[in-house]
């Protein structure tokens, strides 16, 4: 049996190490209570896109500081990111969903 490293490329890792991160941030937020009116949401939009919405309540990351972060290659090649009112919001383009979920990643891992 190969490994599932041997079966994708490292881009495909990556992405994969951000999804289990989050999967991971989420369980670690998770305490019987704030799951319940909190948590995060991944959403499709009809532009077409993705909104991305972490609700950071109750969590080590409700006052961090997050500067605004808007970028624009192309009318399908973009996304935005900002923290408001103690949640982050994002939202992209088709295919800007993995760097909208990987802002969010290093802007919480961030020192």
């Amino acid at each position: 049996m190969l490994s599932l490293q041997n079966n994708v490329s490292k881009k495909e890792v990556d992405t994969l190490d951000t999804l289990k991160w989050l999967q991971t941030w989420y369980e670690q937020n998770c305490n019987g209570d704030w799951e319940h009116s909190n948590g995060v949401k991944i959403e499709t939009v009809d532009n077409p896109g993705w909104y991305v919405e972490i609700n950071l309540v109750e969590t080590k990351l409700e006052y961090k500081c997050f500067d605004l972060k808007e970028i624009e290659k192309d009318e399908q090649n973009w996304y935005y990111c900002k923290v408001e009112d103690g949640v982050f919001h994002g939202a992209g383009g088709a295919g800007n969903l993995e760097e909208i979920l990987i802002c969010f990643k290093q802007w919480a891992t961030e020192e």
